[in-house]
């Protein structure tokens, strides 16, 4: 099976690194990004579309068909949000894609990056946990084909990538000791975008994939 894959989040550092992993994997065969700003990548794999509304992609429906894989990777921090913005940003605009994405594509992979500390109980006293959390419930309750929930932790960065967070720009020199000693909770985003790859092409036993199953994935 050759992967035909949709990824938003481009213009940030997980979705850039999702999309650069795709480009140069045999078994992709083909990208369609959906940015409301260019992504600025060229290349023959990549179609990109401009949507300004990520609340209704009605307008956009017919470019949503024909894809068997989609790794949503696009999010926003929390800090300084009241909880209604946070919940509007991360969980219905995901809803407002995830929904047109099952209709159309019924043998459709679907992944979501949320991050460790997500609360799947959507109980607990983190926000961004608890709206992580209902956003991945009601992911997998959706009609999928697959449906995974990525929870990465730190990333190394990949080399040469535009969208590298500044904190890890900073922190990079400090990262592989950091790994050694924190092995659960930091993988990279080389590893990351693999990962997504092969619990496409080979499926995996979790639906919650952390750290470690990001790591394990990512060679198998």
């Amino acid at each position: 099976m050759n992967i035909k894959a949709i990824i938003t989040g481009a213009t940030g550092m997980v979705g850039e690194g999702v999309l650069h992993e795709c480009l140069n994997h045999s078994e992709v065969e083909s990208v369609l990004v959906i940015n409301r700003r260019s992504c600025e990548v060229k290349h023959p794999k990549l179609k990109e579309v401009i949507h300004k509304d990520f609340s209704d992609f009605t307008s956009i429906e017919e470019e949503l068909k024909g894809y068997n894989a989609a790794f949503l990777c696009m999010g926003v921090s929390s800090v300084g949000m009241k909880e209604e913005k946070y919940r509007y940003l991360t969980y219905d605009l995901t809803m407002a894609l995830a929904k047109p994405l099952a209709k159309l594509n019924p043998d459709l992979s679907l992944i979501y990056v949320s991050g460790v500390g997500t609360d799947s109980s959507e109980k607990g006293r983190s926000m961004w946990g608890r709206v992580k959390g209902k956003t991945e419930n009601d992911l997998l309750k959706m009609p999928f084909k697959q449906a995974y929930m990525f929870r990465p932790g730190g990333i190394t960065p990949t080399k040469g990538l535009k969208n590298t967070y500044t904190m890890y720009k900073v922190m990079k020199p400090l990262l592989p000791t950091f790994r050694l000693l924190f092995p659960k909770y930091i993988s990279s985003l080389r590893e990351i975008g693999l990962a997504m790859i092969n619990a496409v092409l080979k499926g995996y036993d979790k639906k919650v994939i952390e750290v470690p199953d990001i790591v394990k994935l990512a060679k198998e």
